[in-house]
């Protein structure tokens, strides 16, 4: 039994099939952790989600942006965007099963066996992971609420608020939640986001450093998994860290990770169908 982590999705199947040919991956025995982004701007979003849902007792996912503008969208086809590549999903006879499935998924999970976190984007520097799991807990429990979930995902989109305060309250507070745990890449020390700049190192803004950089960083030592940013090349030099998103849907490569080994696999699109 081999336990794998792979990086943003983002509907590319056949690059994710290719890796999971590669380890000769068994569902009925191995397990695959999903950082998140599972659909939307590749090429087979409605393949990928099957291909998922048809071995999900073998899969652990959390959900990135794209997977819950995914299901802001199908409750409201306004906030389709040109960019988007949704709509064969939308579609799809199965979409109640498999958008179900989908609002089901953690915004942040812990492996406590092997004290391992995954989340989709990072965790802000002044929330420990016993905070940001309950705290992640107030959004995953929205989510399956049939009375709340339309009014969230109505609400979820803004940068404001910019940082976290104990005494919000409503969507402000589920709102900056869901950002840090699903956009998050540039923050100060006290959580202040930058939900502008996407590119690499480098890039951050006077005052601002990527996430997992500030010294005072209460998850500093903790394993975690991530993705989002697929600016860092899945180069990131925190002991512990691993950043699996490599731009697969930009044309770069996708990344798996044997979790246990350490070992990593990857695969590019234009390798995929051999």
């Amino acid at each position: 039994m081999a336990t794998y982590a792979v990086g943003d999705l983002q509907g590319c199947l056949a690059p994710l099939q290719c890796l999971l040919r590669r380890v000769a991956f068994d569902p009925s025995r191995d397990r695959l952790w999903l950082v998140g982004d599972l659909v939307n701007r590749g090429p087979d979003s409605l393949g990928t989600l099957r291909l998922l849902y048809g071995m999900r007792d073998a899969v652990t996912c959390v959900l990135g942006n794209h997977d819950l503008h995914l299901l802001a969208v199908a409750h409201n086809i306004e906030r389709l965007k040109k960019s988007d590549t949704l709509m064969e999903i939308l579609q799809a006879p199965d979409r109640d099963e498999l958008l179900d499935w989908l609002r089901r998924q953690k915004l942040l999970h812990h492996d406590a066996e092997r004290d391992i976190a995954m989340v989709h984007a990072g965790i802000p520097p002044q929330w420990s992971l016993d905070k940001a799991l309950g705290y992640a807990a107030e959004v995953e429990q929205v989510l399956l609420d049939d009375t709340r979930l339309p009014l969230f995902l109505d609400g979820m989109y803004g940068n404001e608020p910019a940082r976290w305060d104990e005494n919000l309250h409503g969507i402000p507070r589920l709102r900056v939640i869901t950002n840090y745990l699903t956009r998050l890449r540039f923050c100060t020390a006290d959580g202040t986001l930058d939900l502008k700049s996407k590119e690499g190192l480098g890039s951050a803004p006077p005052g601002y450093a990527p996430w997992f950089s500030h010294s005072q960083r209460k998850t500093r030592g903790q394993k975690i998994i991530f993705g989002h940013w697929a600016a860092l090349q899945g180069h990131c030099e925190e002991p512990g860290l691993h950043a699996l998103d490599t731009g697969c849907v930009w044309g770069g490569e996708m990344t798996l990770l044997n979790i246990d080994s350490g070992e990593y696999h990857r695969c590019d699109c234009n390798e995929a169908p051999a």
